[in-house]
């Protein structure tokens, strides 16, 4: 087995449970390669005393791996895609970050964890991404140009709504008078566009949602589509510039450019335990059926 390691920060007192996946990785024999980046954050803190410059290291992935771990929290994840991209890589996620929907393993069993995974006691949840194209073309996104959680306009250096007018497969849907709108998968569900008011869907659900951000016309409320809908938007505003997120990434648009989004041609493997099921991590990190009087 062939396994990538990636974290995008080093979280305070994550230097123990570093240590002991890769000490765990190695006394299994397993071929190992740390992104260059974050070997520098660990030999750059002081907790962890080994030496693990024997590993390989990384700038880019290829088809030759077999496990993507993820150290870190769900953030760590959605970057982690702009690694795995199409390879069809799964992803391991460890938390040793907060509310971790995504990155569900438990940090205090990396190795209970290890086993399983060489064990194949393990199944497969596939995650539908978004990708994204502009016109006039932005070329930062020619070959980086999706999204796991959502696809998202907001407004830009201005206290004013912008309106975004949609379509659904070339038909024209409404004029949103809002601070913006996020297009979000199932897997996206749970994360910003929840916090605006969006349904939770199952990862396995062949959906999109379309969520107003703070909207102005009242009676706008959040929209479920099928997946293979082929969604177009303009944005107008007082501003002459306005902002789209791809999950972390940000970018700047002029006025009156056309976003079109769309269900990505491929999906992204994560790795689910059993005790990490999706209803599971419902329950458990959203506090469902929590209740005072029980």
């Amino acid at each position: 087995m062939k396994a990538a390691i990636y974290g995008q920060f080093y979280h305070a007192n994550s230097g123990t449970y570093i240590e002991e996946l890769l000490n765990v990785l190695d006394q299994e024999n397993i071929e190992v390669a740390i992104e260059e980046n974050f070997l520098r954050l660990i030999d750059e803190n002081n907790e962890i005393k080994k030496d693990f410059h024997h590993f390989e290291t990384f700038k880019e992935l290829d088809d030759s791996f077999d496990i993507f771990i993820s150290v870190g929290g769900d953030g760590t994840i959605l970057h982690s895609v702009n690694f795995i991209q199409d390879l069809d890589i799964p992803i391991l996620g460890i938390n040793t970050g907060r509310l971790g929907f995504l990155a569900t393993v438990h940090k205090e069993d990396i190795r209970p964890t290890i086993s399983k995974l060489l064990k194949n006691e393990y199944k497969i949840s596939e995650r539908s991404l978004l990708c994204i194209k502009t016109d006039p073309d932005v070329e930062d996104w020619c070959s980086n140009n999706f999204a796991l959680n959502e696809i998202a306009v907001s407004r830009k250096n201005s206290t004013s709504m912008i309106t975004i007018d949609t379509w659904l497969d070339e038909e024209y849907l409404t004029a949103y008078w809002a601070d913006g709108l996020i297009i979000s998968t199932p897997t996206g569900s749970t994360g910003y566009s929840l916090s605006c008011g969006g349904p939770v869907i199952t990862p396995a659900t062949k959906a999109l949602v379309i969520t107003p951000i703070a909207p102005h016309n009242l009676n706008a409320r959040p929209l479920v589509i099928k997946d293979n809908t082929r969604i177009t938007l303009k944005v107008s505003g007082r501003a002459e510039h306005y902002l789209v997120s791809m999950d972390s990434r940000l970018a700047t648009l002029r006025n009156n450019t056309t976003v079109t989004i769309q269900k990505a041609p491929f999906k992204l493997k994560m790795v689910e335990f059993t005790e990490d099921t999706f209803l599971k991590t419902l329950r458990k990190k959203l506090l469902w059926g929590e209740d005072k009087r029980n």
